[in-house]
C-alpha cells in the first residue's frame, strides 16, 4: 500500500499552481478511489482464485475441448455485457452510484458457492458463471463512474492506476492461494470456491459499511428519464464514437489470459498445477507498472499509452506460435502481458471519462464497456473454435491479423486526434 501512495503523488500543473507543486493522494486521488481498490482488492482475491483453477478444472478434469472452454471463457469475458450499460444508467438516473456497485459485488459473492453446487456439470457451470459475470457486469460502470467523479480531472490516469494496482493485488495472492490449497489438497475445488466466498464477502463489507456514495448534482427530471437514449447518444459524439469502436475492435482480437496460459502450458509442457503460477507472473507485473503507466498517460496522452499497450500484446502472441519456449522467454512474455494490462485497462477508461459529462459518466462506461465485453465473448468463442478445428497456430495467426489492423485504425483514430491531457 505504501507504494502505492507514494506512486500516486503526482507532480500535476493546477491553475496557476508553481512547477512541480506535489498534489496530495488524499485530495486529488481521493478516500473513495483508496477504498474501492480495496473492495476491489478482495474481490479479484476471490474472483482470480477462480478463474485460475477454471482452465485446469474444465479442460484437465472434465476433459472439455478448447471450445467448451471457449463458451465458459466467453461467458467470463462479456456475456452480460448489455448489464454494464444497464447499471450505468441506472447510476446516472439515479445520481446515485455506489447501492448499484454494491449488489453486483454481492451477486458475484453468492455464485462462488454456487460453483460447489455445479459439481461436474457443464450447463451448471456455465450458468453460475453467467450470473456471477451478472454481478460483475453490474459494478463495473458505477465503480468506474465513482473513480471519474472523485479524482482530480487531470488525474484521472493515476486514480484509475492506483484503483487497477490494488485490484491487480489481488489478482496477484488469488493464484497463489488457489495454488497452495491444491497443492495441500489436490483437486479439492470446492475448497477454493468456499476460500473465494469468504474473501468476496469482506469485499462487500468494505464498500457497503466504508465508502460514502457519490452524489451527483441534480439536473433536469427529463435528462434522467431519457438516460439510455443520451448514453446511446453519446456514440454521436465523435472522439467516443472513435474510442469505442476501436475499443471493441481491439477487445475482439484479444486472447484471455485462460487460452493464452493453456497455449503457453502446450508449448512447454509443464503440470497444469503450475497454470495459477502465470497468472501471478502477469499480475505483478501489472501492480507494478498501473499506476506510474496512468501518470505516463496522464502527461504524454492516454491514447498513446492505450494503443502501445497493445502493440506488445501483438509481440506476446508470438508466444504461442514458436516450437517451444525457455523459462527466460516465458518471463519476458509474462512481463510483456503485464506491461499490456498496465498500458490498456485502467487507461482507456480515463481517456473515456475525459470525453464524459458528469450527469453521463456510468452511462458513457458502461457502453464503452459493454461494447467491449460482447467484443471479447465472440473472440473468445471463436478462438476456441478455430483451436478446435485448425490447431492453436491458425487460431493465433488469425487473432495476430485482425489484432494487426485494429491498432492501425486506433492509432489513426484515436491517437492522431487526442487532446493531450495538458499535464505539467
Amino acid at each position: 500500500m505504501s507504494y502505492l501512495v507514494e506512486s500516486s503523488q503526482l507532480v500535476l500543473g493546477r491553475g496557476k499552481a508553481k512547477a512541480g507543486e506535489r498534489i496530495s493522494v488524499r485530495k486529488h486521488i481521493g478516500r473513495t478511489v483508496l477504498l474501492l481498490g480495496t473492495t476491489s482488492l478482495l474481490t479479484d482475491i476471490s474472483a482470480e482464485m477462480v478463474s485460475t483453477v477454471l482452465p485446469i478444472y474444465i479442460v484437465f478434469a472434465l476433459g472439455a475441448s478448447p471450445l467448451q472452454f471457449g463458451i465458459v471463457d466467453g461467458i467470463y469475458q462479456g456475456a452480460t455485457a448489455f448489464m454494464r450499460l444497464i447499471a450505468g444508467v441506472a447510476g446516472d438516473r439515479k445520481g446515485r452510484h455506489k447501492p448499484i456497485a454494491a449488489l453486483g459485488y454481492g451477486i458475484s459473492a453468492v455464485c462462488k458457492l454456487g460453483l460447489i453446487l455445479a459439481g461436474s456439470s457443464l450447463a451448471a457451470i456455465y450458468a453460475v458463471v453467467y450470473v456471477d459475470r451478472v454481478g460483475k457486469g453490474i459494478r463495473t460502470a458505477p465503480r468506474d463512474a465513482m473513480i471519474s467523479l472523485t479524482a482530480h480531472p487531470k488525474a484521472l490516469g493515476a486514480a484509475f492506476g492506483v484503483h487497477r494496482a490494488l485490484d491487480t493485488l489481488g489478482a496477484m495472492i488469488g493464484p497463489l492461494l488457489a495454488f497452495g490449497l491444491l497443492a495441500a489438497a489436490p483437486r479439492r475445488y470446492d475448497a477454493v470456491f468456499v476460500v473465494s466466498f469468504c474473501f468476496a464477502v469482506m469485499g462487500v463489507a468494505v464498500i457497503t459499511l466504508l465508502v460514502r456514495d457519490v452524489r451527483e448534482q441534480p439536473t433536469d427530471a427529463p435528462s434522467r428519464r431519457a438516460a439510455m437514449r443520451n448514453a446511446l447518444a453519446l456514440l454521436k459524439e465523435p472522439a467516443f464514437r472513435r474510442l469505442t469502436i476501436a475499443s471493441g475492435l481491439l477487445g475482439l482480437a484479444t486472447l484471455s489470459d485462460g487460452f493464452l496460459y493453456l497455449g503457453l502450458q502446450d508449448r512447454m509442457g509443464f503440470a497444469p498445477r503450475y497454470l495459477p503460477l502465470l497468472y501471478v507472473g502477469t499480475a505483478i507485473v501489472f501492480m507494478i507498472l498501473a499506476v506510474p503507466m496512468g501518470k505516463l498517460a496522464d502527461r504524454i496522452g492516454r491514447g498513446k499509452v492505450f494503443v502501445g499497450g497493445y502493440v506488445l500484446l501483438l509481440a506476446v502472441y508470438s508466444s504461442l506460435l514458436v516450437p517451444s519456449i525457455s523459462s527466460t522467454a516465458l518471463v519476458l512474455y509474462l512481463t510483456a502481458f503485464g506491461i499490456f494490462y498496465a498500458a490498456t485497462d485502467g487507461v482507456v477508461m480515463a481517456l473515456a471519462g475525459s470525453m464524459l459529462p458528469e450527469e453521463l459518466r456510468g452511462s458513457g462506461m458502461g457502453l464503452i464497456t459493454a461494447v467491449v465485453a460482447s467484443a471479447r465473448l465472440f473472440g473468445a468463442v471463436a478462438f476456441g473454435a478455430l483451436w478446435t478445428l485448425g490447431g492453436v497456430d491458425v487460431a493465433v495467426l488469425a487473432f495476430a491479423g485482425l489484432l494487426t489492423g485494429s491498432i492501425a485504425l486506433a492509432a489513426f483514430s484515436v491517437v492522431r486526434r487526442e487532446v493531450a491531457p495538458g499535464v505539467a
